[in-house]
């Protein structure tokens, strides 16, 4: 196999035929193996059988070329789609895409140039990944609403660790007056050792205080 075309669609769209004819449109490397994906939602942790077989055949450097309607059919996760651009290089395999005919224009270019473009295509998407992700980092600080009794996201659920349980934090306080170690008390209690050496330190401040 010398061509592959793959095609993902949600459960919700009509058959791929459509984005298998784009595919073929652009198609100037022969006989093709079709791998086509079928999801209930657009989701890049989500198991792929097609895109899985097609990965196997990559790295078995069984595809020279790879077409794609988009390449959000490949993964939507900016980083992750970088990652698999520096995959299909190792392997020999260039990327073709309908919607991004610039793609087209990068696999033309002759050597040395084409390594270059290639870099700096890796080097610009890289830099929009890193953006993209700060921007949605300050959409969800945005979003958090302050009030007396802690930080809530937008949705009303409440940021931060829970607070333990006052039977949890008198039992932290004479488990260690019986001697007990603090991994002790952890192992006991299913506490973290940092969660057990607070409300014992503070447990120290206020017996000071007094």
């Amino acid at each position: 196999m010398k061509v592959a075309i793959y095609c993902r669609v949600s459960t919700e769209e009509q058959n791929p035929e459509n984005q298998v004819k784009d595919c073929q449109s652009i198609n100037k490397y022969g006989e093709f193996e079709l791998f086509i994906d079928k999801q209930s939602a657009w989701k890049d942790n989500v198991e792929r059988e097609g895109f899985n077989r097609l990965l196997k055949e990559i790295k078995s450097r069984k595809v020279e070329h790879l077409i794609v309607w988009d390449l959000d059919r490949l993964y939507r996760n900016r980083e992750r789609l970088i990652e698999f651009f520096k995959l299909c290089k190792v392997y020999g395999c260039k990327i073709h895409s309908y919607r991004q005919k610039w793609l087209e224009e990068l696999n033309g270019v002759p050597k040395p140039w084409d390594e270059i473009l290639h870099e700096l295509m890796i080097q610009i998407m890289g830099w929009m990944a890193e953006e993209e992700s700060s921007r949605k980092s300050k959409r969800v600080k945005a979003a958090i609403r302050i009030r007396e009794d802690g930080a809530y996201s937008y949705k009303g659920n409440k940021w931060g660790r829970k607070k333990l349980s006052t039977f949890k934090m008198n039992r932290i306080i004479e488990l260690r007056k019986e001697g007990k170690s603090i991994r002790a008390i952890s192992q006991e209690l299913a506490i973290s050792h940092g969660v057990v050496h607070k409300y014992i330190t503070q447990n120290v401040v206020r017996e000071n205080d007094k």
